[in-house]
């Protein structure tokens, strides 16, 4: 065996085997009641693998028939990436419940819009693809690795606002998301741009991405949580606590 195909085994079968350990670590923090959504992803993602891995090792399953398949599971995948940003955003503005009516309407509007760019991109751009259904989940798969790469971004410049630690558990969810998103932003950018007949071997970096991506999401589930104190944080007044004191104000009035 060489190593190329070494390597093609083992970033198959190593992060979706510690995906395991990201479910089990989901369960005995109790975390699922946080993020549902996100440990439905991780189990979809488990049985994604044991339905394609054995199809690609399987010389009498057709690439037509494997396609079929991996466009269903990018599909669901996209559809559960969408909402895993949702959870996040929820989650971080728990604290701030007169802000939350204003960031969902933006949140709802903004997703709505960047689904039907993705769509309308799928259409209208050419591209190497031959099934149009996989064409337009990659680019749907594309917006979601978009928004998350953002919310990364967001996440890294208020956390501080937010009352988020890099020791939350939201935050490490987030971390591995939004790493993954970048490099698959990237790897699609350069496809574009020389075809994906002389970039085959992107696979094996954003493979090795979503390895080390695992690796953090198992080190934030398993590793003791820092929990935030809001009382014991003195706010400043340009902080969103006094945001959400003076909407509550108004609505009241």
């Amino acid at each position: 065996m060489t190593l190329r195909v070494f390597l093609w085994h083992y970033l198959w079968i190593a992060p979706h085997l510690l995906l395991v350990g990201v479910a089990i670590g989901m369960w005995r923090q109790r975390v699922i009641r946080q993020f549902p959504i996100f440990f439905v992803y991780v189990i979809e993602e488990i049985v994604q693998f044991l339905v394609l891995y054995p199809m690609a090792v399987t010389p009498a399953v057709t690439a037509e028939t494997y396609l079929r398949y991996e466009a269903l599971g990018l599909g669901i995948s996209t559809g559960l990436r969408f909402g895993i940003i949702h959870e996040i955003f929820a989650f971080t503005f728990r604290n701030y419940p007169s802000l939350s009516p204003f960031g969902k309407p933006i949140f709802r509007w903004g997703t709505a819009i960047l689904l039907m760019l993705g769509l309308l991109a799928a259409v209208f751009i050419g591209g190497n693809d031959t099934h149009r259904v996989l064409a337009m989940l990659s680019v749907l798969s594309r917006t979601a690795s978009f928004l998350q790469a953002g919310l990364l971004i967001i996440l890294f410049l208020f956390s501080s606002y937010l009352g988020l630690s890099w020791r939350n558990q939201v935050f490490g969810i987030a971390l591995g998301l939004g790493i993954f998103s970048c490099v698959d932003l990237a790897a699609a950018a350069i496809r574009s741009e020389f075809g994906t007949e002389h970039t085959n071997n992107l696979y094996y970096y954003t493979m090795g991405v979503y390895h080390v991506c695992v690796l953090v999401w198992l080190a934030y589930l398993w590793l003791p949580e820092k929990v935030t104190q809001f009382a014991l944080k003195a706010v400043p007044e340009h902080d969103l606590e006094s945001w959400n004191k003076e909407l509550q104000r108004l609505i009241q009035q």
